[in-house]
């Protein structure tokens, strides 16, 4: 890192919380690594199984469910176990799914695929559910969505480095066993990783921040959530922001070959630089916040959003693959800002309410498959309007949190 991320990390964290800040952070460079590669799946199994792009979108389907069907399980379990066994079994679970590929390029059986995915993703929802709020705790409260955009930034950091070397194994060579091959070692690694990491963690000293959870009673209470109007719009914003986010990564590669003619080995080069943008975007969102409200930050990101993905529906060439790239920098707060503000009022409920964010993440299935099915049915240009219409209503949210703040303060 840096001298001036050091620097950041000095003005955001405690300076009893530098380590586990940093053991927290690692994790989300893994889960950006493996989500970013999970984009290139699509083409590849059009290409390795001759599915259709709306067949592919099923990628996104299986394992977003994942998401959506263990968040609230996983947010029991950490509340009750605490975030350092969350994140172990969280790894092992990633660790297994990852293994399954072992086999499953041996079957090249989509549904065997589909399972382990949802599998990975079963795990990947603890690791989220535990280490997002885990951040925002470890310094002052209202540096927490710069706190949380910075760790969130080497998520950015794997999302770049996935795709460049995803695409060199994926894409180098694409027909029979070598091709199933490709999938299943990195695979194989992967696992070998994972679970050296979760030994880690299950020796480190995570220490736990239990002050949010001081009224069991209330955090008991569901329905202090379902009444909380600033966090349920949060709630709906998230998942805006994944339906757009999720599906432009997943046809990226569809829409460069077919609307740009970029080949697919070159486009994934070219996902991994919008991605390493987007992670560059993260680290320079994190120091505007520390000195701009995180709600006016937002407004502008979304704005910009709404007219970049607007310029890519209406198909003008060059114009709109370079308004696609601005895309990737414009977006890349949203995440963790709207997750930082919609926690921001929930007190002692942030381990519950964490899970239930994480809900949201079922936009990425549904945002890819309306995409894909308007893209085999009109065109991949027409279709960016699906995520046009998402990132409005987070330009909605923004300017109601802003509009809110202004009228508190006064």
């Amino acid at each position: 890192m840096s001298k001036h991320t050091f620097k950041i990390m000095a003005r955001l964290i405690k300076k009893e919380y530098v380590v586990p800040f940093i053991l927290v952070t690692s994790l989300f460079f893994m889960w950006g690594f493996f989500r970013s590669i999970l984009d290139l799946l699509n083409k590849h199994f059009q290409t390795l199984l001759d599915i259709s792009i709306t067949k592919s979108a099923y990628v996104q389907g299986a394992f977003f469910l994942g998401y959506f069907l263990l968040a609230l399980p996983a947010g029991s379990f950490i509340n009750r176990f605490g975030y350092r066994r969350g994140v172990v079994f969280g790894l092992v679970l990633f660790a297994i799914g990852s293994l399954l590929f072992i086999p499953g390029g041996y079957l090249l059986n989509f549904n065997f695929f589909l399972f382990s995915l949802f599998v990975i993703a079963s795990g990947l929802v603890f690791l989220e559910t535990a280490a997002n709020p885990y951040v925002t705790r470890l310094g002052e409260k209202e540096t927490a969505a710069s706190r949380l955009n910075l760790a969130q930034s080497f998520n950015g950091l794997g999302c770049a480095i996935g795709p460049f070397l995803g695409g060199l194994v994926l894409f180098g060579n694409n027909s029979g066993s070598d091709a199933s091959a490709n999938l299943s070692t990195p695979y194989a690694v992967m696992a070998v990783v994972v679970l050296v990491i979760a030994f880690l963690f299950s020796r480190a000293n995570l220490p736990e921040i239990k002050e949010e959870e001081a009224d069991s009673a209330q955090a008991g209470d569901p329905k202090k959530l379902s009444r909380n109007g600033l966090f349920i719009f949060g709630f709906i914003a998230l998942l805006c922001y994944e339906i757009s986010e999720i599906s432009i990564n997943s046809l990226f590669i569809n829409y460069s070959e077919s609307e740009q003619q970029i080949v697919p080995s070159l486009a994934t080069r070219l996902l991994s630089f919008c991605l390493l943008m987007f992670m560059g975007a993260r680290f320079v969102g994190s120091w505007v916040m520390s000195r701009i409200s995180a709600e006016k930050v937002l407004l502008f990101c979304a704005i910009g959003t709404v007219l970049t993905t607007l310029l890519v529906a209406m198909r003008l060439g060059k114009v709109s693959m370079v308004a696609l790239v601005a895309n990737y920098a414009l977006e890349a707060i949203m995440f963790p800002t709207i997750f930082s503000i919609a926690l921001s009022s929930v007190g002692p409920l942030t381990k519950r309410a964490s899970s239930v964010l994480m809900l949201s993440t079922i936009g990425g299935a549904i945002g890819t498959l309306l995409m894909a099915y308007m893209a085999d049915r009109v065109n991949l240009s027409t279709s960016f309007i699906v995520p046009m219409l998402g990132y409005l209503v987070v330009a909605i949210y923004a300017f109601h949190v802003a509009r809110k703040r202004v009228t508190t303060t006064h």
